[in-house]
């Protein structure tokens, strides 16, 4: 049988609230050190260990990190967010944390104030929110609970938002994407989003292409599709651009996962990559390199994001409340899809 706290108390010649409140930490109980060492100590001899549910109440706190997805099938389809997800996981439980994955599922703001509310989590890491959700976050990183968004809003930072947030800096490397095109001697390159524009990285790297063809004068050319995470939707997406009949030598493709699509609808169209379209994409997921012409790619290192946005969070959780905006350094990782010529 396992030692109960009834026993604890005895040994130790106090109240089992005593017992309670000792083994639960509870702030400003008024127990002496005298009198918690003797709980501590009767506690070791037993080999008791509180239930960790009721350690939950009695503290105010769950030890529990809530990640909220922008939609659970994602995970299904999406190589980068299946790799920012285990980092969190990682890093949550080398932090002696419990990890809540829930997703919006379209219900966006409604969701995240409900899981604030619920007591189940101690703090929020918001993965991918949409353009409109930005006001909310601040709301409830206000109202409610330390919260960091992964990915950051196309609008500048400045603008007022009290949380933290960090990821890549999707309109600049975005750029840097066209750019290398561009050097490349590419006029007309097109565009096809990983996902709906409503999300904030999506929105941001869609700016950086257009901003990108601006500065160049090529914007008469620019011509865009969408797709939705996965390779399928990239296929559907680049069969839309295709049938526009719209001329263009490169496309800027959103993500890796993406681009996979997007590779085997120019082959189905009779079109050689890079030999008639190049291509750069984003994220430098581990099968980049081994698509049927290995991807030109923005490298944005995901497992460094997902530790750090649970090291940003504890920060929050332990009272250093001053909302930080990191960025982590990308890179630009030369393949044969663009036609430089260069491998690694």
């Amino acid at each position: 049988m396992k030692p109960t706290s009834i026993e604890v108390a005895r040994l130790a010649g106090v109240s089992r609230t005593t017992v309670s409140f000792v083994l639960n930490n509870v702030k400003k109980s008024g127990i002496s050190d005298a009198t918690r060492t003797k709980v501590l100590n009767a506690a070791a001899e037993l080999g008791y260990e509180p239930n960790a549910a009721a350690q939950s109440l009695a503290s105010g706190s769950s030890a529990t990190i809530g990640l909220v997805l922008p939609d659970i099938q994602h995970l299904y389809v999406d190589a980068f967010l299946a790799r920012v997800v285990a980092s969190v996981s990682e890093e949550s439980r080398a932090q002696n944390m419990k990890l809540l994955i829930e997703s919006t599922d379209g219900e966006g703001s409604l969701n995240y104030r409900r899981l604030a509310k619920s007591g189940r989590v101690d703090g929020l890491i918001v993965v991918n929110p949409r353009e409109g959700d930005y006001d909310e976050l601040s709301e409830i990183n206000r109202l409610f609970m330390p919260l960091v968004a992964f990915g950051s809003p196309s609008r500048s930072i400045a603008t007022g938002y009290e949380f933290s947030t960090t990821g890549s800096n999707n309109f600049i490397n975005a750029k840097l994407a066209v750019n290398h095109l561009i050097k490349l001697g590419h006029k007309k390159i097109a565009h096809i989003g990983f996902a709906s524009s409503v999300f904030a990285s999506v929105h941001s790297r869609e700016k950086g292409w257009f901003s990108a063809l601006e500065e160049a004068g090529l914007v008469q050319y620019a011509i865009k599709e969408f797709a939705n995470l996965s390779a399928d939707s990239g296929y559907q997406a680049c069969q839309r651009l295709l049938q526009k009949k719209a001329s263009f030598s490169a496309i800027f493709v959103g993500n890796d996962t993406v681009a996979f699509g997007v590779l085997k609808a120019l082959f189905d169209h009779g079109l050689r990559v890079p030999e008639n379209i190049a291509i750069v994409s984003y994220d430098d997921i581990p099968l980049a390199r081994f698509a049927p012409v290995p991807l030109t790619t923005i490298r944005t290192f995901p497992e460094e994001h997902g530790q750090k946005s649970v090291a940003m969070l504890l920060e929050q959780l332990k009272g250093n409340v001053i909302a930080t905006h990191h960025k982590i350094e990308s890179q630009l990782v030369i393949r044969n899809s663009c036609g430089s010529g260069l491998k690694s």
